[in-house]
């Protein structure tokens, strides 16, 4: 299966805009810096994604892009075909002339993968993207602070044991 980057890219700055539009509108400079994808990259996936009323812009001061759909409404799937992505596993793209101008043995089974994909990735919701990374940076915040308890158990461990 092919999926370029830019579906990845697609799906990753909508994520990042996901996540921090409660803040008010968020800037494809900031999506850019955080997720280190190119400016320009960026500006042409969102006008894709603007032209696919996924995304609203805000013009002036303190403008940038929100969402324009709930975010339960929004698929995987939704973004990827927005940026043109083609999620495809056949080698002929669709057209059954994988062999010259006939068709492989296998094309049915690659059709049928290509239409398993896009079934997961239309119930894979943006919000459910939110929930999954939210909960892994918390995650990541308590194994964080019990490791850094457990680094001064044994500072303070050590510190005692050579004052002895």
């Amino acid at each position: 299966m092919r999926l370029t980057t830019k579906g990845r890219f697609a799906v990753t700055a909508m994520l990042d805009l996901a996540m921090r539009e409660g803040g008010g509108p968020v800037t494809l400079a900031g999506i850019s810096e955080r997720q280190s994808i190119s400016l320009s990259y960026l500006e042409q996936l969102f006008g894709k994604l603007r032209r696919a009323e996924l995304v609203d812009s805000v013009r002036g001061p303190g403008g940038g892009y929100t969402l324009a759909k709930q975010i339960c409404d929004i698929s995987v799937a939704d973004i990827i075909v927005a940026v043109d992505e083609p999620v495809d596993a056949t080698q002929c793209g669709g057209r059954e002339n994988c062999r010259g101008s006939q068709r492989c043995m296998t094309h049915d089974l690659w059709t049928n993968l290509n239409v398993t994909i896009f079934d997961y990735l239309s119930k894979v919701s943006l919000a459910s993207l939110v929930e999954e990374q939210h909960t892994k940076e918390q995650q990541a915040k308590e194994s964080s602070v019990v490791q850094d308890k457990r680094d001064s158990c044994s500072s303070s461990r050590a510190a005692a044991s050579s004052a002895l």
